[in-house]
Protein backbone atom coordinates (compact mmCIF):
# COMPACT_ATOMS: atom_id res chain seq x y z
CA UNK A 1 0.00 0.00 0.00
CA UNK A 2 1.29 3.22 -1.13
CA UNK A 3 0.45 6.19 1.72
CA UNK A 4 1.25 9.80 1.05
CA UNK A 5 0.50 12.76 3.16
CA UNK A 6 0.18 15.98 1.02
CA UNK A 7 1.29 18.78 3.32
CA UNK A 8 1.08 22.94 3.07
CA UNK A 9 -0.46 25.95 4.11
CA UNK A 10 -4.79 26.49 3.91
CA UNK A 11 -4.73 27.60 0.71
CA UNK A 12 -1.34 25.99 -0.94
CA UNK A 13 -3.46 23.06 -3.35
CA UNK A 14 -3.33 20.33 -1.53
CA UNK A 15 -7.21 19.52 -2.24
CA UNK A 16 -6.94 20.21 -6.01
CA UNK A 17 -3.07 18.92 -6.42
CA UNK A 18 -4.89 15.38 -4.25
CA UNK A 19 -7.15 14.69 -6.77
CA UNK A 20 -4.66 15.01 -9.47
CA UNK A 21 -2.52 12.21 -7.48
CA UNK A 22 -5.58 10.45 -6.87
CA UNK A 23 -6.06 10.06 -10.54
CA UNK A 24 -3.11 9.12 -12.03
CA UNK A 25 -1.72 6.82 -9.20
CA UNK A 26 -5.21 5.34 -8.09
CA UNK A 27 -4.62 6.18 -4.63
CA UNK A 28 -8.02 7.40 -2.63
CA UNK A 29 -8.03 10.66 -1.54
CA UNK A 30 -8.92 11.43 2.40
CA UNK A 31 -9.58 14.97 3.08
CA UNK A 32 -10.68 15.77 6.31
CA UNK A 33 -11.66 19.25 5.45
CA UNK A 34 -14.14 17.64 3.02
CA UNK A 35 -15.19 15.25 5.34
CA UNK A 36 -16.17 17.38 8.38
CA UNK A 37 -17.84 20.09 5.36
CA UNK A 38 -19.98 16.99 4.48
CA UNK A 39 -20.61 15.87 8.59
CA UNK A 40 -21.31 20.05 9.18
CA UNK A 41 -24.01 20.20 5.75
CA UNK A 42 -25.47 16.90 7.24
CA UNK A 43 -25.94 18.85 10.99
CA UNK A 44 -24.72 15.02 12.36
CA UNK A 45 -23.36 15.03 16.48
CA UNK A 46 -19.89 15.21 14.95
CA UNK A 47 -20.34 18.32 12.31
CA UNK A 48 -22.07 20.10 14.63
CA UNK A 49 -19.00 19.74 17.45
CA UNK A 50 -16.57 20.31 14.38
CA UNK A 51 -18.53 23.58 13.23
CA UNK A 52 -17.82 25.51 16.27
CA UNK A 53 -14.04 24.90 16.17
CA UNK A 54 -14.15 25.42 11.82
CA UNK A 55 -16.64 28.64 11.51
CA UNK A 56 -13.46 30.06 14.54
CA UNK A 57 -10.60 28.77 11.91
CA UNK A 58 -9.52 26.81 14.83
CA UNK A 59 -8.01 22.89 14.61
CA UNK A 60 -10.83 20.28 14.70
CA UNK A 61 -9.60 17.88 18.18
CA UNK A 62 -6.61 15.58 17.37
CA UNK A 63 -9.47 12.67 19.17
CA UNK A 64 -12.22 14.11 16.53
CA UNK A 65 -9.93 13.58 13.93
CA UNK A 66 -8.01 10.70 13.87
CA UNK A 67 -11.63 8.97 15.07
CA UNK A 68 -12.86 10.16 11.71
CA UNK A 69 -9.77 9.01 10.10
CA UNK A 70 -8.86 5.36 11.62
CA UNK A 71 -12.98 4.46 10.58
CA UNK A 72 -12.71 5.85 6.92
CA UNK A 73 -9.02 3.84 6.55
CA UNK A 74 -11.15 0.65 8.15
CA UNK A 75 -13.71 0.91 5.74
CA UNK A 76 -11.31 1.57 2.73
CA UNK A 77 -9.35 -1.34 3.50
CA UNK A 78 -8.64 -2.70 0.38
CA UNK A 79 -7.69 0.50 -1.40
CA UNK A 80 -3.77 0.29 -3.15
CA UNK A 81 -3.18 3.50 -0.79
CA UNK A 82 -4.03 7.03 0.51
CA UNK A 83 -3.38 10.69 0.00
CA UNK A 84 -4.12 12.38 3.18
CA UNK A 85 -5.07 15.88 2.47
CA UNK A 86 -5.21 17.89 6.04
CA UNK A 87 -4.32 15.35 8.27
CA UNK A 88 -2.10 14.96 10.14
CA UNK A 89 -2.17 18.68 11.67
CA UNK A 90 -0.04 18.05 14.75
CA UNK A 91 2.86 16.23 16.07
CA UNK A 92 0.44 14.16 18.41
CA UNK A 93 -1.93 13.42 15.13
CA UNK A 94 1.19 12.09 13.21
CA UNK A 95 2.28 10.10 15.96
CA UNK A 96 -1.18 8.26 16.30
CA UNK A 97 -1.40 7.78 12.76
CA UNK A 98 2.33 6.24 12.57
CA UNK A 99 0.97 3.68 15.20
CA UNK A 100 -2.03 3.20 13.66
CA UNK A 101 -0.45 2.40 10.07
CA UNK A 102 2.41 0.47 11.90
CA UNK A 103 -0.44 -1.77 13.64
CA UNK A 104 -2.12 -2.69 10.48
CA UNK A 105 1.41 -2.69 8.68
CA UNK A 106 1.65 -0.18 6.57
CA UNK A 107 3.58 3.35 6.65
CA UNK A 108 3.92 6.79 5.34
CA UNK A 109 6.02 6.32 1.88
CA UNK A 110 6.60 10.42 1.91
CA UNK A 111 5.37 13.68 2.83
CA UNK A 112 5.05 16.16 0.27
CA UNK A 113 5.14 19.79 1.17
CA UNK A 114 3.49 22.81 -0.90
CA UNK A 115 5.23 25.78 -0.23
CA UNK A 116 3.54 29.16 -0.92
CA UNK A 117 4.24 32.51 0.07
CA UNK A 118 2.01 34.11 2.49
CA UNK A 119 -0.06 37.09 0.39
CA UNK A 120 -0.48 34.24 -2.46
CA UNK A 121 -2.22 31.94 0.12
CA UNK A 122 -4.63 34.62 1.50
CA UNK A 123 -4.98 35.69 -1.98
CA UNK A 124 -6.18 32.25 -2.97
CA UNK A 125 -8.42 31.85 -0.26
CA UNK A 126 -10.29 35.09 -0.99
CA UNK A 127 -10.82 34.02 -4.15
CA UNK A 128 -11.71 30.14 -3.16
CA UNK A 129 -14.29 31.87 -0.38
CA UNK A 130 -15.59 33.96 -3.10
CA UNK A 131 -16.05 31.15 -5.99
CA UNK A 132 -17.31 28.49 -3.73
CA UNK A 133 -19.43 30.35 -1.03
CA UNK A 134 -17.43 29.54 1.86
CA UNK A 135 -17.58 31.80 4.75
CA UNK A 136 -15.00 30.86 6.58
CA UNK A 137 -12.76 31.74 3.55
CA UNK A 138 -14.19 35.33 3.38
CA UNK A 139 -13.50 36.62 6.71
CA UNK A 140 -9.94 38.13 7.16
CA UNK A 141 -9.89 37.33 11.04
CA UNK A 142 -10.78 33.80 10.37
CA UNK A 143 -7.50 33.35 7.39
CA UNK A 144 -4.94 34.85 9.47
CA UNK A 145 -6.07 33.35 12.51
CA UNK A 146 -6.09 29.92 10.56
CA UNK A 147 -2.52 30.62 8.90
CA UNK A 148 -1.29 31.59 12.41
CA UNK A 149 -2.86 28.17 13.79
CA UNK A 150 -0.78 26.46 10.75
CA UNK A 151 2.56 28.31 11.79
CA UNK A 152 2.35 27.23 15.61
CA UNK A 153 0.56 23.68 15.77
CA UNK A 154 0.82 22.21 11.96
CA UNK A 155 4.21 23.60 10.89
CA UNK A 156 5.81 21.37 13.70
CA UNK A 157 4.64 18.26 11.66
CA UNK A 158 7.39 19.03 9.32
CA UNK A 159 9.82 18.23 11.51
CA UNK A 160 8.30 15.05 12.71
CA UNK A 161 8.36 13.55 9.16
CA UNK A 162 12.00 15.51 8.17
CA UNK A 163 13.06 13.04 11.42
CA UNK A 164 11.83 10.11 9.51
CA UNK A 165 13.23 10.87 6.30
CA UNK A 166 10.16 11.34 4.51
CA UNK A 167 9.53 14.84 4.34
CA UNK A 168 10.09 16.59 0.49
CA UNK A 169 9.56 20.34 -0.27
CA UNK A 170 7.46 21.33 -3.50
CA UNK A 171 7.27 24.85 -4.73
CA UNK A 172 3.89 25.44 -5.00
CA UNK A 173 3.54 28.30 -7.28
CA UNK A 174 2.56 28.20 -10.29
CA UNK A 175 -0.26 26.19 -12.90
CA UNK A 176 -1.53 23.14 -11.54
CA UNK A 177 -0.15 21.16 -14.17
CA UNK A 178 3.58 22.39 -12.94
CA UNK A 179 2.78 21.99 -9.60
CA UNK A 180 1.30 18.93 -10.84
CA UNK A 181 4.69 17.56 -12.57
CA UNK A 182 6.80 18.67 -9.54
CA UNK A 183 4.89 16.44 -7.22
CA UNK A 184 4.69 13.46 -9.58
CA UNK A 185 8.58 13.57 -10.41
CA UNK A 186 8.73 13.12 -6.41
CA UNK A 187 5.80 10.52 -6.10
CA UNK A 188 7.61 8.29 -9.30
CA UNK A 189 10.69 7.86 -7.19
CA UNK A 190 8.74 5.67 -4.38
CA UNK A 191 5.58 4.39 -6.24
Amino acid sequence: MFNLVLFGPPGSGKGTQSDRISERYNLRHISTGDIFRKEMDEETPLGLRAKKYVEKGDLVPDELVVDLVMKFLDQHNDEKGFIFDGFPRTIRQAEILRSELFERGETIKLMIDLKVPEAELLERMRKRGIESGRADDQNEDVLQNRLQIYRESTEPVITFYTRHHKHYDIDGVGTVDEVFNRISCVVEQFI
